[in-house]
């Protein structure tokens, strides 16, 4: 007799818990407060196009992702595509990724170029975490790149990402992020990233069919209200106003929600995940008649751009249109989050325009925002010592997201891999 689970979230972790779950003979109930499962994954339709809100792509090193296309027979919808990088700096777009265009890079001194590079080598070749887990980040970038690399190469990309916590992040957080770029190459030269026909709701909705057809069940536009916690053991969740009973809950969706839903859990557990700072992203996505470079992913160096980059997306997955992603991240407490979406769609407008000086607003088919307050983590020296154990101790509770397969950022693939092992953890 399988267990009865309660999954809180349909994003990739929570779908993930569910396939593993009731895949395993188990009957999870997923809980999904948006109208759509994917969570940041989730796709939209963009003037006749169904893509995601947030960008998204794959690197060869994404296993645990590779391994769900193999049993949900989607492999052979996987792509790999050649792509290029870009570095918008001093009003020249410039090439970039690769060490004949770290050579080439005007504005950079030659020392600094070098020094750039022997650190985002040797950062690709480095596979213990563990000794960069307690370092602050700047300092360590600083000491390898020197200033000159820092001020040009890096300083905006922290400033304009993490605002007044910039200088207190981890090193092993930066690395892994270097890393898994710097591993998704042919060669020094040759960078190939991945997408799927159909985009990640191709995946999303496999995964909804997989979950309905093994007993799962999944509920959108319900959020849970509060996890039932009765002497040290979780009894259920509410739901609207009705109590549902459950032998387990996992809990996927973003860390902030945790005390609020779960207003019984031990003070000390509480003080643990309202100590957690996250930072919002306003994302705007436009779709245009006409490129507007040739790189998938290009920084950004401009004072007169509060980006620290943007992705090209159709310079990945092929579509009719021209679509370009651009974010900007930003505490969710800052006051510029509360600007309203018009201020963001106007200015990615003039940076595009700035970018490439052909487009002009005819070329602009249409352009949107997005928002998510919760984006991503702040990971500061030490994160995972402070976060509380996934398994709480309640009675067949478990809590995780994004935040906990630290020090890899956030991704598809390692929300399969952790989500699937919470899954199997939870029901032993």
């Amino acid at each position: 007799m399988g267990q009865r689970v309660a999954v809180l979230g349909a994003g990739p972790m929570g779908l993930a818990v569910a396939y593993q779950l009731a895949r395993d003979g188990h009957k999870p109930v997923v809980f999904e407060a948006d109208d759509r499962v994917g969570g940041m994954t989730a796709a939209f339709d963009f003037s006749g196009t169904t893509i995601e809100r947030y960008y998204h792509f794959h690197c060869i090193s994404d296993h645990a992702f590779l391994k769900v296309l193999d049993e949900l027979g989607l492999a052979s919808k996987m792509r790999w595509v050649e792509t290029k990088m870009g570095y918008w700096y001093q009003n020249r777009l410039q090439p970039w990724g690769n060490p004949i265009a770290l050579l080439k890079f005007k504005g950079l001194s030659l020392t600094a170029k070098v020094r750039y590079g022997l650190h985002a080598f040797l950062s690709t070749k480095r596979n213990d975490w563990k000794p960069l887990d307690n370092v602050e980040a700047t300092g360590w970038i600083k000491r390898w790149v020197g200033a000159e690399a820092w001020e040009v190469l890096w300083k905006r990309l922290f400033d304009y990402k993490f605002y007044h916590y910039t200088d207190n992040l981890s090193a092993a957080w930066i690395w892994s992020r270097i890393r898994r770029i710097g591993r998704s190459r042919y060669s020094l030269f040759r960078e190939k990233l991945g997408y799927l026909d159909g985009g990640s709701d191709t995946l999303l909705q496999a995964l909804k069919v997989d979950i309905e057809k093994h007993g799962g069940i999944i509920c959108l536009k319900s959020p849970v209200n509060r996890v039932i916690i009765e002497h040290g053991k979780v009894q259920g969740v509410v739901c609207g106003e009705e109590i549902q009973r459950f032998d387990k809950v996992i809990s996927t969706v973003p860390l902030p929600y945790v005390p609020s839903l779960m207003p019984d859990l031990p003070q000390d557990i509480l003080a643990r995940f309202a100590a957690l700072k996250n930072v919002a992203v306003v994302c705007v996505i436009a779709k245009l008649r006409k490129p507007l470079t040739e790189n998938f992913w290009l920084n950004t160096n401009d004072p007169e751009m509060d980006i620290p980059g943007l992705v090209e997306y159709t310079n990945l997955r092929p579509m009719n249109e021209h679509i370009v992603y651009v974010p900007f991240y930003m505490p969710g407490e800052h006051p510029k989050f509360a600007e309203p979406d018009q201020a963001f769609l106007d200015k990615v407008r003039r940076y595009l325009k700035k970018i490439n000086p052909t487009l002009n607003d005819e070329d602009f088919i249409d352009i949107r925002a997005s928002r998510y307050r919760h984006a991503q983590p702040i990971c500061d020296p030490g994160y995972l010592d402070r976060l509380p154990p996934v398994s709480l101790p309640v009675q067949g509770l478990w809590v995780a997201d994004t935040s906990y397969y630290y020090p890899e950022d956030r991704g598809i693939s390692e929300s399969i891999d952790f989500g699937r092992n919470m899954a199997r953890d939870a029901v032993k």
